[in-house]
């Protein structure tokens, strides 16, 4: 009896020249439990400043409804810091590509956007390497399925060489995993992990997410970090930074999309705040909040059919970011054993104003990646 043939061969084959829009997806987690926890943060404690009731960083893009806002957003000319980040990527990406593109790197891409970065780096890395793997991660199955689209037809990278991974990569124990199966996949291959869009900043917790994707990094890994940056630290330039995500209409609509989709609030832009402040005096923190301003109590049914109570200016904090100063950068990456290998900083320039604002990106090493790196890193931080 001939040996059965593996089912991803079949697969492959089936596949391989069919015009419809198939899209192959590991799911990693039970979405019951996604849908409990997101539950359960919305029944946090009652707070005027955005600290009891939440959605936590994938819940923003979780789902079909917020991943079209998410999507119309990035499309909107005015939502400036993703335009901004758009245009910069290149020119950023052509200096530290270098350091990667003969190693024979797979690419595996936590929080896959739209893609289009995605699309660049799978254009250059695959020339040297074409048998490397492309694994988009994200909590969003919708937002995997739209963001892999521009990588594998824009780079027309083989789908037999795409696998999306539906994953929440907060969470420690899920990297764990990841990080053996990617060893049973690829060996002792290296592998560019990349954060990009700022997406760190997103976390109430930057450094616990940093510290959680460090620990899956081998010696001949390599993660691309990329972050808003800012060269003042004042509340001046706090509430500029949150002024920069009150400009679009279309990012109010995307932040707000998880409260539209997943409870009955009735969902009224006035009462979205945009609050800036200058954290542990090296960062900016931009929080945004919809707040009860009304004079009477609210109540809003959850996802499990149960009510909770939102008193006069209680809040319920929609989403998370931040700017970075250099001073907070590296003190992230020293805290997390994370050693920079190049570093490409420029400043936004769509205002006619001198602008604090601008963007980072880095390729870092685990410190365990040697001395020559940590001597590197001396001379970048320096500058």
């Amino acid at each position: 009896m001939a040996e059965p043939v593996p089912v991803i061969r079949k697969l492959e084959h089936a596949l391989a020249d069919d015009d419809f829009a198939w899209s192959l997806l590991l799911v990693g987690e039970d979405q019951t439990d996604k849908l409990a926890t997101l539950t359960g943060d919305l029944r946090g404690p009652v707070s005027t400043t955005g600290d009891g009731k939440q959605i936590t960083s994938g819940f923003s893009y979780w789902g079909i409804g917020p991943t079209i806002a998410w999507a119309n957003a990035t499309n909107d000319p005015f939502y400036l810091v993703m335009k901004a980040g758009a245009e910069s990527f290149l020119r950023h990406w052509r200096k530290v590509r270098p350091h990667v593109e003969d190693g024979g790197f797979h690419l595996v891409s936590l929080g896959v956007g739209t893609g289009v970065k995605d699309r660049t780096i799978l254009s250059d890395m695959r020339r040297n390497n074409p048998g490397m793997y492309y694994i988009p991660v994200d909590m969003s199955s919708e937002m995997l399925r739209m963001g892999t689209l521009e990588p594998v037809r824009g780079a027309r990278f083989p789908v037999s060489h795409v696998l999306p991974v539906q994953l929440d990569f907060s969470i420690a124990d899920n990297m764990d995993e990841l990080a053996q199966m990617l060893a049973r996949l690829v060996g002792n291959d290296p592998i560019l992990f990349t954060l990009t869009g700022n997406t760190l900043a997103n976390f109430e917790s930057d450094e616990e997410l940093l510290s959680t994707l460090t620990r899956v990094l081998r010696p001949q890994d390599r993660l691309l970090l990329e972050v808003a940056s800012t060269t003042r630290l004042d509340q001046e330039t706090a509430d500029a930074a949150a002024d920069e995500y009150h400009q679009t209409r279309a990012f109010a609509e995307f932040v707000t999309s998880a409260l539209r989709y997943n409870t009955d609030l009735k969902i009224n832009n006035d009462r979205v705040k945009f609050i800036g402040e200058v954290e542990d005096e090296d960062a900016l923190l931009v929080k945004i909040l919809w707040q009860n301003d009304t004079d009477s109590e609210i109540r809003m049914e959850l996802p499990d059919h149960t009510e909770v109570v939102l008193p006069i200016g209680d809040t319920i904090r929609l989403y998370t970011t931040r700017k970075y100063s250099t001073t907070r950068l590296k003190r992230l990456t020293e805290a997390c054993q994370l050693t920079p290998v190049e570093a490409i900083q420029s400043q936004f320039r769509y205002t006619r104003r001198p602008n604090p604002f601008g963007l980072e990106l880095l390729l870092l090493a685990p410190d365990a990646a040697g001395e020559a790196a940590h001597s590197l890193a001396d001379d970048i931080w320096a500058v």
